[in-house]
């Protein structure tokens, strides 16, 4: 078994709620499903980690969309 770190997470309702559903959903604990997205998250490139994260300005969304777009069919 890996070893694991315990990270305490502060959420808002809404992502609570949002979790909670995905656990249900799929029959994973919220141990597993937050710790399969940060590893997920992990493994992208800066410039979509950006995007998820909303660093870019609103008037740039569907230029930096296309680029990804772009770049991951390579």
């Amino acid at each position: 078994m890996k070893k694991r770190v315990i990270v305490r997470l502060e959420l808002s309702s809404q992502a609570k709620k949002a979790l909670q559903q995905t656990c249900d959903r799929n029959g994973m604990t919220q141990v597993a499903v937050s710790s399969r997205l940060v590893e997920w998250f992990h493994s992208q490139s800066d410039m979509l980690q950006a995007a998820i994260l909303g660093h870019y300005p609103k008037q740039l969304e569907a230029d930096i969309a296309r680029l990804i777009i772009e770049r991951m069919a390579k």
